[in-house]
């Protein structure tokens, strides 16, 4: 079968990142845009790429595109995959994908209408070892699901400047590292939260530095984050179960988990995929997205994640300058 041909709006780390990931699974790349030419000509050197552009219109513009992969700063992912999608392109974006949960609902809208894919750059979606515990939940490896509890601390350097603590580009804690905990929470759910609370602490630029975060869904399972942004916090996320319990740390990328079941305290390990990979798998899904023209469960559980974080923000009163 004949390779799809990427092209990357956006030349930073983590651009650089998927470049080597699209390079090993794909075996090439077709375009670069950066937000000058010649930033994409470095990048097209570095990485064997066909094309470089130095405006995003001109990749978009282009027929032999297939897919789209966003790397610009989140505050502008829905502006450029409305455009994209528009264009006729599939869509690969990074988390968070859109600001808002009406963003990604225009967004898939229009995907719905041209049969094109949406999907997002949540690691842990597209990791093996969370596909496999996903099968073990179902198949009742650790009984009911009552309560998710997934903490994430990132202790960002003090700096009114930097992006993340940007009010003017959607920063804070929610968008960067909570997207991470709600997916989590939400991948391990049978249902959509429809109980929301929480509260926060605020940085002097107005965004949310720390949070707690309560879930609730129709099923009664109950989901507890805690998010930093000034403090570290292992990424430690536990799904307990009425016969025992699953422990994964450093879970955004993770390859091994541990379950301890109830009944006797044995402990089994389950590993699958590596960590170094993890972009390697977003790349297999979203072809195999493509190629099949499916997709829709894995929109269906960014979607809710979306909506949560939109709930979770709207009682905080944040809202950015550009909505």
């Amino acid at each position: 079968m004949a390779n799809l041909n990427w092209g990357i709006l956006g030349t930073g780390l983590i651009a650089h990142e998927m470049g080597a990931a699209l390079k090993a699974v794909n075996g090439e790349i077709y375009a670069v845009c950066g937000t000058s030419l010649a930033k994409a000509e470095k990048f097209k050197e570095e990485y064997e790429v066909t094309k470089a552009y130095g405006d995003a219109k001109e990749l978009l513009a282009d027929e032999k595109v297939d897919i789209v992969y966003i790397a610009t700063p989140h505050s502008s992912h829905y502006t450029w995959m409305l455009s994209a999608l528009k264009a006729g392109k599939h869509v690969f974006c990074e988390k968070s994908i859109t600001v808002n949960s009406r963003q990604l609902e225009e967004c898939a809208a229009v995907a719905e209408e041209k049969g094109l894919v949406i999907c997002d750059g949540t690691t842990l979606l597209h990791m093996p070892l969370y596909k496999k515990l996903k099968q073990m939940v179902e198949d009742g490896a650790i009984g009911a699901v009552k309560m998710v509890q997934v903490n994430f601390g990132s202790c960002k350097e003090y700096d009114v400047n930097n992006r993340f603590f940007s009010k003017e580009l959607a920063g804070g804690a929610l968008l960067d590292i909570g997207v991470y905990a709600v997916s989590f929470a939400r991948f391990f759910m049978k249902s959509m939260p429809d109980v929301v609370l929480t509260t926060a602490n605020y940085f002097e630029t107005g965004v949310d530095e720390t949070s707690g975060i309560l879930l609730k869904n129709p099923d009664g399972e109950m989901a507890v984050m805690a998010l930093t942004m000034r403090a570290k916090q292992p990424k430690r996320g536990v799904i307990a179960g009425e016969k025992g319990f699953i422990e994964i740390n450093n879970y955004p990328r993770a390859q091994k988990a541990s379950i301890t079941y109830t009944e006797d305290g044995r402990t089994e390990i389950i590993e699958a995929g590596r960590t170094e990979d993890a972009l390697l798998y977003e790349v297999q899904d979203m072809q195999e997205y493509v190629r099949s023209k499916d997709g829709k469960e894995n929109l269906r559980i960014v979607r809710d994640v979306m909506q949560t974080l939109t709930t979770v923000r709207s009682q905080w009163g944040i809202r950015y300058p550009f909505e």
